[in-house]
């Protein structure tokens, strides 16, 4: 899943594709590099991030999707029910929403009307509060915890309509989760795989990985040079099985997803 940014602010690249020209551009670059699905976004999602008016949000990814959709896979990553249905009708036909509908509890029905594919992420507040609740301290730590609050979500999403062979779940790494969560969250995905339904994950980039690549200073590794180490947490999900993975260069994940598919094949099949 190709991640199409048109946002002045997101934490990786804000601003370089909020044109709509560019962002197409954009996508079908990560199209030509073999991204499967293209995800279009308007709202920033990063820690202390301030949330666009709805008329912005629209006036951002709507374009995009009408022209990318010609082509491509699309998908709308949201938390508005008005900004979902707008892009549904505008060709997308996976609605990625980070709050697995918490944030706007009428985007489950919506994306069960148009018949569309919905991911579900573990979400426990916006943006502005999130680090105020990465607190996994009950039964089950952090692994336990997230199973649990997305198996209420898929619950929700059913009822709400949406056909089960059309949800996808997502832990959410990064979101209400402090560093040490989402390398647990990356070791053990079991109890999340348990619930029965695709699972993807977007760790492109994020900020526990700079961490983890820190100078002896302490200062985390820039966010254009994290890539390495995303390739590799790309290898690792790819070998426990899930749907799909969130990413910024597709290139890098395409051919990291190449070798593991190689070193999967019998030796016969070599030959």
């Amino acid at each position: 899943m190709g991640i199409v940014n048109v946002t002045p602010d997101s934490f990786s690249d804000g601003g370089r594709y909020v044109e709509p020209d560019a962002a197409v551009a954009h996508g079908r670059r990560l199209l030509a590099e073999g991204a499967d699905v293209l995800d279009i976004g308007g709202e920033s999602t990063r820690p202390g991030a301030t949330r666009p008016l709805v008329s912005e949000e629209l006036d951002r990814v709507v374009p995009v999707i009408r022209e990318l959709a010609r082509d491509a896979v699309v998908s709308v990553d949201t938390m508005r029910a008005e900004v979902a249905e707008a892009a549904l009708e505008a060709g997308a036909t996976i609605v990625n929403d980070v709050s697995g509908g918490l944030a706007d509890p009428r985007i489950l029905a919506v994306t069960a009307a148009a018949d569309a594919v919905y991911v579900a992420m573990h979400w426990r507040a916006h943006s502005t509060r999130m680090a105020d609740f990465a607190t996994y301290d009950g039964p089950g730590g952090v692994v336990g915890t997230v199973a649990a609050e997305l198996a209420e979500r898929l619950e929700a999403v059913l009822a709400a309509g949406i056909d089960p062979a059309r949800v996808v779940l997502d832990p959410g790494l990064g979101f209400a989760k402090r560093g040490e969560h989402n390398w647990e969250l990356l070791r053990d995905l079991d109890p999340i795989t348990a619930l029965g339904q695709p699972v993807l994950v977007g760790a492109s980039r994020k900020s526990f990985l700079g961490h983890l690549l820190a100078d002896e200073a302490g200062t985390p590794r820039p966010v254009e040079d994290r890539e390495h180490a995303h390739t590799a947490v790309v290898m690792h999900l790819a070998r426990q099985g899930v749907w799909g993975v969130r990413v910024h260069d597709v290139r890098a994940a395409h051919d990291a997803l190449a070798v593991v598919d190689a070193l999967a094949r019998p030796a016969q099949e070599e030959r």
